[in-house]
């Protein structure tokens, strides 16, 4: 009994270090990619001797690959929660829309993760970009356009291309974040200040609820109902960053 107990206290001690080193790791790896990252760093950061790095993780690299897929599994995790919720597809597609905005104010690390993943494709750079997209992409993409098909057929939406309205929902937000250096020049204000943010996500929201649902007055309800108990994310981090990235 006594070498269970001993066994299962080593085995919480070991999960818990990992933990800490994955969440170090997620943070010196987005901030600095994979060739600048330090596990010097990261083992200060996670307060454990470096060596433990290499023993739980072998390299850096393997370090990167396990970090990587923490922080893309807790994204679909999240999307997957809003995609089988019970309730009409044009509800789940508003809640998936304003679950891609919030997540890209609370989840830094995916999005800078992301980038670096994607700049290393483009130089033709083997990455762990083609598994994240069979492995949390696809899922998703099959489930958004699940959903489109399903509300358009039972005349909740539109009937239109299934795949523009997922542009709709989600590329407005990407749209909005990526040129926030241009709206700042362009239209004299802060987009990612906290009051510019707020009004972004309700605006998104709403213009949904207008445009994709053949009652407009049933999709201004599901808006409203949705953004009431869908309270916005802490952005201080974001807003103080002044970037998306």
């Amino acid at each position: 009994m006594e070498k269970r107990l001993n066994h299962e206290v080593q085995a919480d001690r070991a999960a818990e270090t990992k933990r800490r080193i994955l969440e170090a790791a997620q943070k010196e790896f987005a901030e600095k990619g994979l060739a600048g990252a330090r596990t010097e760093q990261i083992a200060v950061a996670a307060r454990v001797n470096k060596a433990l790095i290499y023993y739980y993780f072998e390299s850096k690299e393997k370090l990167y690959i396990a970090a990587f897929d923490l922080v893309a599994a807790r994204v679909l995790e999240g999307s997957m929660a809003v995609f089988q919720r019970g309730s009409s597809p044009g509800e789940r597609l508003l809640r998936a829309a304003l679950y891609h905005f919030d997540r890209i104010l609370t989840q830094r690390e995916f999005q800078r993760l992301l980038q670096q993943e994607m700049i290393r494709l483009h130089k033709g750079e083997a990455g762990v970009l083609p598994a994240m997209v069979k492995n949390v992409f696809a899922p998703q993409h099959a489930m958004y356009e699940a959903i489109i098909r399903e509300g358009i057929e039972s005349s909740e939406l539109v009937e239109v291309d299934w795949f523009q309205v997922l542009l709709a929902a989600l590329g407005a937000n990407i749209i909005y974040f990526m040129s926030a250096p241009i709206w700042r020049l362009v239209m004299e204000f802060e987009p990612f200040a906290p009051d510019s943010l707020r009004r972004r996500r309700v605006v998104l929201v709403e213009f949904l609820g207008q445009a994709i649902f053949i009652d407009r007055e049933h999709g201004a309800r599901l808006a409203a109902r949705i953004l009431a108990d869908t309270p916005m994310p802490d952005c201080t981090e974001f807003s103080n960053a002044r970037s998306w990235k």
